[in-house]
């Protein structure tokens, strides 16, 4: 896209399915790496990557020639591909459908940053579900708490 310039950034938010405490410490970093390299395969840029056991945040800067629910699918099937090929857990890992984006001006990037580098602070107050139900407060988001999560049956 010759002549097109752009300065996009977007915390994406998804959880695993069921929202059940299914990602390690222990292979979290490398998950985390998989994920990189995922999104600079897509031309993309990864600015900043955490999370809990039930679910991740991941801070991009993304081109306009690149449709956001393109790059979470394929951020999901091929992670979630990944740790099913590595066996680190006994049971098939998936995310839940569906994404959290939430954009941000250049101005803010700092403390978004900060904010996902530090989700185990975060996360010794509030649940994620907390966390998830307040930046759709915060973006003024309208959503059913119906349609929010899928629990497990």
């Amino acid at each position: 896209m010759a002549n097109t310039y752009s300065q996009l950034y977007v915390q994406i938010v998804f959880a695993v399915k069921g929202r059940q405490n299914l990602i390690s410490n222990k292979w979290k970093d490398e998950l985390y790496k998989y994920i990189t390299g995922i999104v600079a395969n897509e031309n993309q840029k990864l600015i900043a990557i955490n999370g809990m056991p039930d679910h991740i945040h991941i801070l991009i800067g993304i081109k306009p020639n690149k449709a956001l629910s393109d790059l979470v699918r394929d951020i999901k099937a091929n992670s979630s591909r990944f740790i099913n090929e590595k066996r680190w857990i006994n049971v098939k890992f998936e995310w839940q459908s569906g994404f959290g984006a939430f954009t941000y001006s250049h101005s803010h990037l700092a403390n978004v940053i900060n904010y996902i580098q530090h989700q185990e602070e975060h996360h010794q107050t509030k649940t994620f579900k907390e966390e998830y139900i307040g930046f759709l407060k915060a973006f003024e988001i309208d959503y059913k708490n119906e349609y929010v999560f899928e629990e497990l049956k």
